[in-house]
């Protein structure tokens, strides 16, 4: 009788570890960049995979690659307001089609390079907008914007690519100025408002609000996608988690170096509190650490510096191109990293070649695996 205790006993502890094993194998296949999901989508039908291809490109905007987290990512901006949901899932879209139509790499198609930059000038064109929600007649600069991205990219990645330099987000940065520079803030047809000029705010009247200041960290997080709501935002937070443990810690750490820059140069409150000070820095700090980058103290430490240098970029172009009128979007982060990429110093032997660059922990545990393979092979070279 005990014997046939011991061997239930046993046999239901084997079962629970066996669903355990399981789970945690579903759950490894949803994390990282899903390349398996590519193989699977190969013969479906074209409309779901430019749905697959558009909501990778939905998770390059905060430098992942993952529908999954993609999906939640568009779930978030939908309950921020849906019709900044409406417009970020048009603007994917149409820049994603446009790649197809025009025969751009599948490789690039399919890994969603095509569709970032489209959503973001869409997301801001309708932030900037004064027409108020639901004015339809912007979805037309919404969708020629956003294939116009297209072209941008397919023309500097020409260029770029001679120093192993990612377009990343040059196209978003130069549609965005040359759309509000063409429209201007009166125009009939698509008005906006136009970016604070610096000397118009009054100081800071208040004193710091510690918990608020808090807050705006993670709303730095949701502020990459102009989501300035907390649920959103944490929201947006756990799709990168999903994707990448690593990249979402320095998101965080960006947006939190970010908000310390914009307190030691005393910038508006607003902006602390809103997350408009960290999400620089987060970009900055999230492309160093562990995506360009293989992860160590030392690229650590680089990342750090990167969202510090990313930040106060940002509040140097915010006050000059408040001066006419024009918001600084992610120029700062946009340019740091590019310098970033280009250094020559001992950081360059961490440097992943951009072609190659995947999740932060699959990036580090092919260096580790690289890094065996030449000891090894030393090794039998000196026997």
């Amino acid at each position: 009788m005990w014997m046939d205790t011991k061997a239930a006993m046993e046999g239901a502890s084997r079962s629970r570890a066996s669903l355990s094993r399981r789970v945690l194998n579903g759950l490894l296949l949803c994390t990282g960049d899903m390349e398996h999901l590519d193989k699977y989508m190969q013969d479906k039908l074209f409309v779901l995979q430019l749905a697959v291809w558009g909501l990778r490109g939905v998770t390059r905007v905060i430098l992942a690659n993952n529908p999954l987290s993609g999906a939640l990512i568009l779930a978030a901006l939908y309950w921020a307001s849906p019709w900044q949901g409406l417009l970020g899932t048009l603007g994917v879209l149409a820049s994603t089609f446009t790649a197809v139509i025009i025969g751009q790499d599948s490789a690039e198609v399919s890994g969603g390079l095509h569709g970032f930059n489209g959503m973001l000038v869409s997301l801001l064109m309708g932030v900037f907008s004064s027409a108020g929600d639901w004015y339809w007649w912007l979805l037309l600069p919404v969708c020629l914007g956003s294939a116009a991205c297209v072209f941008l990219f397919s023309g500097l990645s020409s260029v770029l690519d001679r120093w192993d330099l990612p377009v990343s987000v040059y196209p978003f940065n130069i549609i965005i100025v040359l759309y509000l520079l063409c429209t201007g803030q009166d125009n009939p047809y698509f008005p906006h408002h136009p970016a604070t000029l610096p000397g118009t705010l009054e100081p800071n009247s208040t004193g710091l609000i510690v918990g608020e200041v808090m807050r705006g960290i993670s709303l730095g997080v949701g502020q990459i996608f102009a989501c300035g709501a907390l649920g959103p935002s944490l929201l947006i937070l756990g799709a990168v988690l999903l994707y990448s443990p690593l990249l979402a810690v320095h998101a965080l750490l960006g947006s939190a170096v970010g908000t310390l820059a914009g307190l030691s140069m005393a910038v508006r409150h607003d902006s602390l509190y809103s997350g408009l000070s960290g999400f620089n820095g987060a970009l900055g700090c999230m492309a160093v650490g562990g995506l360009f980058f293989t992860f160590s103290w030392r690229t650590h430490l680089f990342a750090i510096a990167s969202a510090f240098l990313s930040a106060y970029a940002d509040i140097a172009l915010t006050n000059l191109l408040g001066t006419v009128g024009l918001p600084a979007c992610s120029w700062a982060a946009t340019l740091i990293v590019t310098l970033m990429l280009l250094q020559t110093s001992s950081l360059a032997a961490y440097r992943i070649p951009t072609g190659q660059v995947m999740a932060p922990e699959h990036n580090l545990h092919s260096r580790s695996q690289w890094e065996a393979g030449n000891t090894a092979e030393r090794e039998s070279t000196d026997v």
